[in-house]
Order: C-alpha cells, then structure tokens, then sequence
C-alpha cells in the first residue's frame, strides 16, 4: 500500500486506538478490493446507526471508548426510532433504548445528528466532484449522478471508519475512468404526461436497476424533460434497490452527461437497452401483488424520506378531497427527517395531515422501526424501494401506486388507482 506519513501514523496506533483500529479496517478492504493507495475524502454519510445488533454497539462503543472522532463532516441516515415522539408512536422502551444508545454513540463520535436517509435534500448537500464515503444506497445513487460527487457503496462500518480516518480505497467511483457509461439505454415513446408523477420514474428504475446490475447506464430519450429532484430520487432509489446502481447518467440532464459522447467518455458502448412503454407497463403492474380493490392496512409515504415539495404534494392532494380521513383501519404513515417536518409545519402542512389522519414519523424507516402495525396485511406505497423491501422486512402484499392514489386507498381502506401511465401506446 502507498500510504502517506499521516496513514502510518494512525495504523501504527500514534493517533490513539480509535484511529488505529479505524484505519486497520480502511487499509484491509484497500487490500481486499486490489487498491494501492487511498484517496481523501470531504464528507462522510453513515447508514449503519439503524443496525440494533450487538455488535452494532460494540463497534461504536469501541470507537468512542477509545477516542475516535470523526475528521470530516459526517451526517447520519435513519436510526430505529423517531427519537422525539417513540411514546406516542408505541415503540416499547427495551427497543427504543437500544437505539437511543446507537445514536448516541454516533453523536459521540462528531457526527451530525440529522437522521435522514435523504442527506442530499438537507444540511451538506454535496457538490460537484466532491470526494465522499456515504451509505445508504439511494444516498449514492442520487450523490454520484444527480450532484456529480464520488462515492462508492459503503458497507456499514466501512463507512464510519472513512470518516474517522478522512480517507478510502481508491478505487471504483472515485475514480474517472470508472464513472463512464457502459450501457446505453433508450427510452422510447416518451410523452411529457406520463412522465408527471415520481411514481413513473420510480417504474423506469426498477426496469433499468433489474437490468443493468453494477453497470453505470446512459439514459436517453428524456431530455425534453425536466424531472423534479424528487424524480430523480425515485428513480435512484428504485435503480440501487432492484440493481447495485452506485452511477447513472440522463443524458441531458445529469452533469456529467451533456450528451452521449460526454457520459460514455468518448468510446463506444457495446450495449443497448430500448425501454418500451409495454415495459414500463409491465414494470409498474410488478410493484404489486395486492389484488385492486383489496383491503389496504397500511399507507406508507416517505421512502426515501419525504421533501418538502413531497408534502406539499401530499397536501394539495388532500385538499383536493375536502372532508375526507384516512380510514380507521388504515395507518397512513409518512416517513421525513424533522427539518424537513419542520418545513412542511411553517409552510402549514402539517395542520390539513393531521387532520386528514396521517401519522408523520420522523428520523427513522419503516424496515428498521417496528411502526407499521403487525398484523398488517397490505401495504400501500408510491415508492419502489419500499415496494421491493415490504414484503420481507414487513411480511405484507404491496400495491404500488402514485401518490393520489395512496391518498384515495387510504381513504377507502381497499387499494385504488388510476389509470396507469403509458396506456395506448
């Protein structure tokens, strides 16, 4: 390993133990992966603070025992509780313990407590060939393409250590060479309409996450299109949960990906990908396996971690069905990081939620935090991630939809929905 003065200083334990061990774990998955030297990184995001194992506590209590501090700013994903409101949610105190003791040991070590596995729509948003360690897989997604940062998919651990120690294996996406576009893909029949809704960019992920697998696609025939941070958000999230996507290039949208040539560095790609509307069809119909019409438990929005925009979105849809409630054997759960539930309550969002009966959780998920009712059948989502993970982390059907139609499910108690998008065609 080429390693600098200062790495021999902490793997030789000249730091304290904390670094030491830190930067063991760095140098090892360096050697594991093939890299010679290590590259410096600006930021850190650190997805493992929702693990409620024992050794999830060991490895932090060590860390922090022994003097670890992070050395670049480091912000945290979704931990296993909404630390503020547990009670009322029903979480039981020996869960809620555990994971006060994880986020606490975090906050020990430096890192900023905001909770949210949507760190690029808050405090930090990376920039444009900023060198990062971040995990979660729609985080990375959505750095590396939407932002044109660097990082790879860090494991939980590796993740923490990166930002001890300030540096990573350099190797995959933090390198040039490896961000160029391997696979082309073609979208075809586009019609602006059909485009609207997140919902249809999170159907166009799971087509392409299922099909390009750790490739990095170029993606065509939308640039006449201006998707909404939220789209892109969707689409990433579905891409990283129904493929490994760390990369993905709009060609005319995303930064990196003026045109064909700019994504693909300037050499050819052997592979292409048409995506038909008949697909895309096929691909939203997939995200179900609730029959329409049947009894719906659960509504969960909010995966990834609702914007501000995706509550306005979900206010303006209430308001549009004035007088109406969430059904009462329906749990209408919206997932958010709290200054986003801060926003969403000066702009005056929260008031019509609440009185439509919708429950809004903040600083956690709903695989890591026992929220979802047990005894929940069905679940109804408008995000594709949630719909590939609900079954087994839940143990519930999913209907998929878009958001007008969780909020006419909700109302009902049975899934709805609408016409889907890219019909006649």
């Amino acid at each position: 390993m080429n390693l600098t003065r200062r790495d021999r200083e902490m793997l030789d334990g000249c730091h304290g133990e904390g670094a030491r061990f830190a930067m063991s774990v760095v140098v090892r998955m360096a050697e594991a992966v093939g890299a010679d030297e290590l590259v410096s990184i600006e930021a850190a995001h650190i997805d493992a603070c929702a693990l409620m194992s024992r050794s999830s506590l060991d490895v932090i209590d060590h860390l922090a025992e022994n003097g670890a501090r992070v050395s670049v700013p480091t912000t945290l994903s979704m931990v296993s509780l909404d630390l503020e409101n547990w009670r009322y949610l029903g979480i039981e105190p020996a869960h809620a313990e555990t994971a006060t003791r994880i986020a606490n040991g975090y906050r020990a070590l430096g890192c900023v407590p905001t909770w949210t596995c949507a760190p690029y729509q808050g405090y930090l948003t990376p920039r444009f060939g900023q060198q990062l360690a971040w995990g979660e897989s729609n985080a990375v997604a959505y750095a590396n393409s939407v932002l044109g940062a660097r990082t790879n998919r860090y494991a939980d651990y590796l993740d923490i250590c990166g930002a001890i120690t300030g540096r990573v294996p350099k190797t995959g996406l933090h390198c040039t060479e490896n961000r160029r576009a391997t696979l082309r893909v073609r979208v075809e029949g586009v019609r602006e309409a059909d485009w609207a809704s997140p919902a249809a960019w999170a159907a166009l992920g799971a087509v392409v996450g299922s099909a390009v697998g750790e490739r990095v696609p170029a993606i065509e025939g939308l640039s006449g299109l201006r998707p909404a941070n939220d789209a892109l958000k969707a689409f990433g999230a579905a891409a990283a949960s129904f493929g490994s996507i760390g990369l993905f290039h709009f060609v005319g949208i995303t930064p990196e990906a003026p045109d064909l040539t700019a994504a693909c560095q300037g050499r050819p790609v052997s592979q292409t990908l048409d995506v038909t509307a008949a697909m895309l069809r096929t691909a939203w119909g997939e995200l179900s396996d609730a029959a329409l019409g049947s009894p719906v438990d659960a509504v969960i929005l909010g995966c990834p971690h609702a914007s501000y925009a995706e509550f306005a979105a979900l206010a303006g849809s209430i308001a549009r069905r004035p007088g109406a409630h969430v059904h009462d054997a329906v749990q209408l759960l919206v997932f958010a990081s709290a200054p986003m539930v801060e926003l969403a309550r000066r702009g005056g969002l929260l008031e019509p939620l609440a009185r439509f009966g919708a429950t809004i959780v903040r600083d956690s998920c709903p695989f890591h935090a026992p929220i979802v009712a047990a005894d929940a059948g069905t679940a109804m989502t408008d995000s594709a991630k949630c719909a590939y993970y609900a079954p087994g982390e839940l143990d519930v059907r999913v209907a998929f939809g878009a958001k007008d139609d969780c909020v006419e499910s909700a109302i009902a108690g049975r899934v709805c929905a609408r016409e889907v998008p890219w019909r006649g065609r």
